[in-house]
């Protein structure tokens, strides 16, 4: 059953499709513009005025929908010198980086399907003289998002030929930034694809993409290289210098040309035609014959790094600085991707379309500054406006989710300053008068498990609300780790009474598992169980075990358990770090990401479910929680949920630093900023703050501080770190920010940190057995990605806000 997301990924596929009714994929023959139920005259008028502007020589147009071609007509003239030639629609292009999705991408997707390689391994496991100069990290997906952290081409300025050369270029190749780190459109890594093909396959790229790719589709007018009795179809590029000839079925782009016509970034040559049989097999994508439906999902789904906001699928472009082809009036969702040429194909799989535009506006030279980007833009928004096309009732919930997976929940966007008002679980209650609760009985015996953060909206707190409810007998309290007002750092937490109700508090916080469990005996004289407390998204945050070990109480006791639901303050939406192991403690009740996106009453269900716990649960929903609310952005009093959770930044890093907190450094404690703060007496603050500065990490910068923490680690001792400014929370993937801070002691502190306790918190041996062996953050970060891929199905069932 496809997922909203997956009919989203494959949504806007802009690309125009012309094709005969013979082939293989459906493809129609071309109807005109006068037999189309669409009129396309202010598409038709741009691009006759960027003709007669001299922004582009000619052009040919096509537009497919619904399995036909609606439109296809060209304009101005194919060549201008050394002859005048007309523009025809079957005129063959050098379709530049079209290449990179066309014939690269597809081909790469073939060996993974193949079982030749996986997205998340290192390049240098298939080709092992590119592991030099920092290229060890770098990852097939990397190179197929452009997050390799290489430049953007080869060297150019010395003269060069040859395939050979161009492959020990590449190898040699130094990263500008660190791998996995930033957004840099790079033809190097699609040349590294490139070589990548030939060496899995044993066979030049050109041949393996003729044999795999375009036979099969039958674009019987694709390929590199193409022969000397095609160049009267062929639209001639730009006046070469070195040769003072104008290029005419040669390569335009100069490093492939220098390469002998055969690149993974660009060479090829392909029709319109062509072009609509390939985008309307990437709409068919259950009938293609290329590829698996499930490899054209993630060629057109979010695949970036997850703290990068630049979106890209594996090859294709979905929203970046690059996507001026998907027009002002497309939202995130279709694909697509340009070529520099002047060529450019769009998809929008949710409303079945997509524009083809070639022109060969570098024809007969470049024109400083043309209009051929602003010429993509101007066409697609007069072709959707033509077309009307509409919207479902759900589009902008779809858009808001279709972007949360990117194999690691990344570059979301969503609205983060949203002003809501959000009735938490409590208020829900109150406004139902306690209906859930009551049930049939006369009478409900409760015990509440709560600390200082049941409160409701009026600022009235659960225990008092439920002491004087009507049909219902507050008989027990029960408060988890801090204690009942929250304030508490110790295991000797004892039970107590509350000083307003006279309500017996029980504590169900202390050094041994039974100390953590509820009193059978005090449990089964009771009706129900309640759970209100404030959770801060975090796996190894012990009020989520407290609400697992209530759960299995009460299905012993054959006891109701109501979860009064709450906001997860950094939203419900990211799904960030590795998937603790099946061996359960206080700080790992059930195998989940270290940032599960969750609230505490879907996590309630995922417990009760998966563990075949079986409690009698009902969840008091709250009303008004949007799964992208920041706590911000709820109307909501912040109150501390512990001693040391004192603002939403640090609930921010939370996830990430607290990783390290079992380790030999100071993450804070005893300081008025925890979690804002890492450093121990024997670090260098300066060279530490530089160090992961220089990683580029999302969301964070370092400014080297001393502190002196008055408990917890070196109290009262001078302590040398960082303290972490948080830029864009949105960009931050924390549990891979607490990896980087673990990477960096490591690393700079070798004799001094002791990193052992780290996996207490991670879960885990996996992570930091690859960590203690110098493997890169954010290549370990990629190998827990298709663990997260597998429980997001899981998650997905028990999600209850959108």
């Amino acid at each position: 059953m496809e997922t909203a997301l997956s009919r989203l990924s494959l949504i806007l596929l802009l690309t125009v499709s012309v094709a005969s009714a013979q082939k293989s994929v459906r493809i129609h023959t071309a109807q005109k513009s006068s037999d189309s139920a669409y009129s396309f005259a202010a598409a038709d008028r741009v691009i006759q005025q960027a003709v007669r502007g001299h922004d582009i020589p000619g052009a040919v147009l096509l537009i497919g929908h619904d399995g036909k071609v609606i439109f296809e007509k060209s304009y101005g003239d194919r060549s201008l010198e050394p002859i005048i030639a007309p523009m025809t629609e079957d005129t063959i292009f050098d379709v530049a980086s079209l290449t990179k999705v066309v014939a690269t991408t597809p081909c790469v997707m073939r060996l993974l399907e193949q079982g030749q390689i996986r997205l998340s391994d290192s390049v240098a496991k298939y080709i092992p003289e590119f592991n030099k100069n920092g290229k060890q990290d770098i990852t097939i997906r990397m190179l197929l998002t452009h997050h390799s952290g290489l430049r953007e081409d080869l060297d150019l300025k010395q003269p060069w030929r040859g395939h050979d050369t161009a492959f020990q270029m590449a190898m040699d190749e130094t990263p500008i930034n660190p791998p996995g780190s930033r957004f840099l459109y790079s033809d190097i890594n699609f040349e590294v694809l490139g070589f990548l093909v030939e060496r899995l396959s044993g066979m030049p790229l050109n041949e393996y993409a003729a044999k795999y790719v375009f036979a099969p589709l039958k674009m019987d007018h694709t390929r590199f290289l193409p022969p000397e009795n095609l160049l009267k179809k062929i639209a001639p590029t730009e006046f070469d210098k070195e040769t003072q000839k104008i290029l005419h079925g040669i390569v335009h782009d100069p490093t492939a040309r220098r390469m002998g016509g055969v690149a993974g970034h660009a060479g090829l040559f392909s029709t319109a035609e062509d072009l609509a049989i390939y985008a309307q097999s990437l709409l068919d994508r259950n009938n293609n014959p290329v590829l698996d439906a499930r490899s054209i999902e993630k060629m057109s789904t979010p695949q970036q790094p997850p703290t990068s906001t630049n979106l890209r699928g594996l090859g294709w472009d979905l929203d970046t600085s690059f996507s001026s082809n998907r027009g002002e009036l497309l939202g995130v969702g279709s694909f697509g991707h340009t070529g520099f040429t002047g060529t450019s194909l769009w998809i929008d799989p949710y409303t079945n379309t997509y524009i083809i535009l070639l022109t060969n506006a570098v024809h007969p030279q470049q024109v400083p500054g043309g209009g051929k980007v602003a010429l993509r833009t101007l066409v697609t928004n007069a072709i959707v406006a033509a077309m009307h096309l509409p919207l479902p009732d759900d589009a902008l919930a779809k858009q808001y989710t279709l972007t949360g997976y990117n194999e690691a929940a990344a570059g979301v966007r969503r609205p983060v300053n949203r002003n809501g008002k959000v009735l938490n679980g409590i208020d829900m209650l109150e406004s139902s008068d306690f209906a859930e609760l009551r049930g049939k009985r006369k009478t409900t015996r409760v015990g509440l498990l709560t600390n200082q953060t049941g409160y409701d909206l009026q600022g009235r707190r659960t225990i008092d609300i439920l002491a004087h409810a009507p049909g219902i007998e507050l008989k027990a309290l029960f408060s988890p780790e801090h204690g009942a007002a929250g304030k508490l750092d110790t295991t000797d937490i004892g039970n107590a009474k509350d000083e307003v109700t006279g309500v017996s508090i029980y504590s169900v916080y202390g050094a041994t598992d039974a100390a953590r469990h509820p009193d059978p005996k005090v449990v089964k004289d009771l009706d129900a169980l309640v759970v209100d407390i404030q959770d801060v998204g975090a796996r190894f945050y012990t009020y989520e075990t407290s609400m697992g070990y209530f759960l299995e109480a009460a299905a012993q006791a054959n006891v109701e358990v109501f979860v009064l639901d709450r906001p997860n303050p950094i939203t419900g939406t990211f799904v960030q770090g590795p998937i603790s192991d099946g061996s359960s403690s206080f700080v790992n009740y059930h195998p989940v990401p270290v940032r599960h996106g969750m609230t505490m009453g879907e996590l309630a269900q995922l417990f009760n479910k998966e563990r075949n716990i079986n409690a009698k649960l009902t969840v008091v929903k709250m009303q008004g929680w949007v799964r992208g609310d920041w706590f911000d952005a709820a109307n909501q009093l912040w109150i501390n949920p512990s001693p040391n959770m004192r603002s939403l930044t640090e609930a921010t890093l939370y996830t990430g630093v607290a990783l390290i907190e079992g380790t030999n450094v100071s993450v804070g404690r005893g300081t008025d900023t925890p979690f804002e703060l890492v450093g121990a007496p024997w670090i260098n603050a300066s060279e530490l703050a530089a160090y992961l500065n220089s990683r580029n990490i999302s969301g964070v910068r370092f400014v080297p501080v001393k502190f002196t923490p008055a408990s917890a680690v070196y109290p009262n001792q001078e302590c040398s770190g960082v303290n972490i400014f948080v830029t864009d929370r949105i960009a931050l993937d924390a549990p891979e920010l607490g990896i980087e801070l673990a990477s960096a002691l490591i690393k700079l502190y070798p004799q001094q940190y002791k990193a052992e306790k780290i996996v207490h918190l991670l879960g885990g041996q996996s992570v930091y057995d690859a960590l203690t062996s110098g493997q890169d953050p954010r290549r370990i970060a990629a190998e827990w990605q298709e663990k997260i891929e597998e429980f997001q199905k899981i998650r997905a069932k028990y999600l209850i806000y959108k």
